[in-house]
């Protein structure tokens, strides 16, 4: 229950730097949570989030479950909440706004611009991703054949991650 506060300010933090999508926040969560607050290892932290992957529903709910280890039901409640209304409450007035700029000759510049910010921030956060679950080279055959497998081909990304899951499981045996 001491831990609830926290949980608030990390969460309504992350949520403010989710710009292009929950991957954006990956590094500096995988910060906060592991490195500073120790609530949870690295790996626990990417069977986290990747779980969350796979759940039908938005991918970021995953911070419910990140909560409810830190603190139990009350902390996943917290969590969830933190993460999204404030930025739900943000996207809501600055659409208001956006609405009424849509003659303002600096909107397309602005949205020009954000475009490389939100695509870096996801790549960096793949990155940082990786690096705790990229481990071996099977681990590293595996995220390249889902790498180009989501580039070659249609194949639904649910359809790959279980069958990352289902390699992982027979050729790692964790």
């Amino acid at each position: 229950m001491d831990q609830l506060p926290a949980v608030a300010r990390v969460f309504a933090y992350l949520s403010l730097l989710t710009i292009g999508g929950g991957m954006a926040a990956f590094p500096e969560m995988k910060n906060l949570v592991v490195d500073v607050h120790h609530w949870m290892t690295f790996p626990q932290l990417i069977h986290l989030y990747s779980v969350g992957q796979l759940a039908p529903g938005p991918n970021m709910m995953m911070v419910a479950a990140l909560g409810e280890r830190i603190s139990g039901l009350p902390g996943a409640f917290i969590a969830a909440a933190a993460f999204f209304i404030p930025t739900g409450i943000l996207t809501f007035v600055v659409g208001k706004v956006w609405d009424k700029l849509k003659n303002w000759p600096w909107r397309t510049s602005i949205q020009l611009g954000l475009a490389p910010v939100a695509v870096g921030l996801a790549v960096a956060g793949t990155i940082s991703l990786g690096k705790g679950a990229i481990q071996d080279w099977i681990t590293a055959g595996l995220a390249l054949i889902v790498f180009f497998a989501t580039l070659k081909t249609k194949i639904n990304p649910a359809l790959l991650i279980l069958g990352g899951a289902v390699v992982g499981a027979i050729a790692l045996r964790v």
